[in-house]
């Protein structure tokens, strides 16, 4: 691919000569980092992600609890409850799911939780056959968590009427066994990695170190993972058709059957990110140490943290333009999720090379999509 001149590449080589003329103690002095990185890990622990869990962890149990009395008692009143319920857990799993660490990726939490789209087929083939595993095999990722939720909610018929009338019919109740089954299980493991984070609180927020295992470049290496592939890769560049030859696939929306939420599901994820690169405490504004401080602390200065804010909010900008329901959106001007796509690789841009560079992270995935 022809590839043009970087302008600024002389300017780079100028700059790289006047500095290896420099006194190197000068540049050693420039370069000692004594940030106290155990502050961003007790506001991003404390104020972060135990209340999000613990938000979440009252979300999900109503959401069980509205979905056994729908078990018990079939009509419509109960069956908008649990929808309800169900997305009202879903934007708060938007704060969750970006904290892929220890327990949480030991029990394939983000994997059980959110892996979409789900596949029909499975789910019908677990429901008829009752021989499933949803805690062992990751033949089911595709067969629970929310996207699961979305289909049995919302995709067995076209509206409520009729999906009422599917749940009373009696040759159905292995689908509202399941229903029960997939939210059991959904509670079930969130509770298993909210009492792994209480339980480990201190040993996480005690490794400052600056290494591949330390606390703070797990959290920062996961966090911006997320951004890139579950915030700009699943939500938009997939459904969008930007890794399938611009074949959009808008089946792979987020909350496909009920995908006049997309659009809001998405927002939450970017407030998410956002909030926790500026150390704001969950639902609110009040900020406290993160990695924005830190890059200003590196810095000197407020520039790239500055950039890379506005990334997030000319993203936000443009997804507001977007229809609600995103499989529309797709289908009326497939150009505009594309925007959002490309808006998100600028903010991976700085967040993937610039904030790692300055904060001397190496990155720990693999980048498979060839951005």
């Amino acid at each position: 691919m022809y590839k043009k001149q970087n302008p600024y590449l002389y300017l780079l080589i100028a700059l790289f000569i006047s500095f290896s003329c420099s006194d190197p103690s000068e540049l050693d002095e420039g370069l000692v980092d004594n940030f106290d990185r155990k502050e961003i890990l007790e506001n991003v622990t404390d104020n972060i992600i135990l209340p999000a869990f613990g938000d979440f962890t009252e979300k999900l149990s109503a959401l069980e609890e509205s979905v056994n009395l729908f078990a018990d008692i079939q009509n419509s009143v109960n069956l908008e409850e649990v929808q309800v319920r169900w997305f009202e857990a879903y934007k708060i799993w938007q704060h969750i799911e970006m904290f892929n660490i220890s327990k949480a990726e030991e029990v394939y939490f983000i994997n059980k939780m959110n892996t979409y789209p789900a596949s029909i087929s499975k789910i019908e083939n677990n429901i008829s056959t009752n021989q499933y595993d949803l805690d062992a095999n990751n033949n089911n990722w595709v067969a629970q968590g929310f996207p699961t939720l979305d289909y049995l909610l919302f995709g067995l018929e076209d509206n409520n009427t009729s999906t009422l009338l599917f749940y009373q019919n009696n040759v159905n109740a292995a689908h509202l066994n399941y229903l029960q089954a997939v939210v059991s299980q959904m509670v079930s493991i969130t509770d298993i990695v909210s009492q792994d984070w209480n339980l480990s609180r201190d040993t996480f927020v005690n490794s400052t170190a600056n290494s591949a295992t330390s606390s703070l470049n797990m959290l920062t290496n996961d966090f911006i993972y997320y951004f890139e592939k579950g915030l700009r890769t699943n939500k938009f560049g997939i459904p969008a058709g930007v890794f399938s030859a611009n074949n959009a696939r808008m089946k792979k929306v987020e909350a496909y059957y009920e995908s006049s939420k997309s659009k809001e599901l998405s927002l939450e994820a970017l407030k998410a990110v956002k909030g926790f690169f500026k150390g704001e405490a969950y639902n609110s504004s009040v900020a406290g140490a993160s990695l924005k401080s830190y890059l200003n602390y590196m810095t000197e200065n407020e520039i790239l943290s500055s950039a890379i804010i506005s990334k997030f909010d000319e993203s936000e900008q443009l997804i507001n333009n977007l229809d609600d329901n995103y499989a529309n959106q797709i289908a009326m001007d497939n150009s505009l999720m594309i925007n959002v796509f490309n808006k998100l690789q600028e903010g991976v841009v700085l967040l993937k090379t610039d904030l790692l560079s300055v904060l001397s992270i190496s990155v720990d995935y693999i980048d498979a999509d060839g951005d």
